[in-house]
């Protein structure tokens, strides 16, 4: 055989490849992401807090239904909020939502940027 000749396969082994093509895809789950310009808006508010002296350290998780962002005042603890994006869940309370510590839902919707601005609001005390 030289190089010009083209490869023959057996219309057996094009039937297996076949099952095997349309086997794969079933296979392999897909994973959530966070796409890019979601990610530099999570990451723009995570640079503000950490300026702030506020967060320390972060995760990003990918799964098969989610995509969560956490974010640590200190490595070693839980997460003090949870940043998930949820796309089963876009039809009815939205795909992002704003979870804390305890599992508190702060903020849900889809338009991260609105659910995000639930973090920039700071609690200020008032003096008596």
């Amino acid at each position: 055989m030289s190089e010009a000749e083209p490869i023959q396969v057996s219309p057996r082994a094009r039937a297996g490849l076949a099952s095997t093509v349309a086997y794969l895809p079933s296979s392999h789950p897909t994973t959530i992401y966070f796409n890019r310009q979601e990610l530099r808006e999570i990451l723009a508010l995570y640079g503000r807090k950490v300026a702030a002296g506020e967060w320390r350290d972060y995760a990003i998780d990918f799964g098969k239904d989610r995509a969560v962002f956490s974010a640590f005042r200190r490595t070693s603890e839980v997460p003090l909020y949870r940043i998930e994006k949820c796309p089963k869940l876009t039809r009815r309370q939205g795909a992002y939502s704003v979870v804390t510590a305890t599992g508190l839902i702060l903020k849900r919707g889809n338009d991260l940027s609105r659910v995000l601005g639930v973090l920039e609001k700071s609690v200020r005390l008032a003096a008596v």
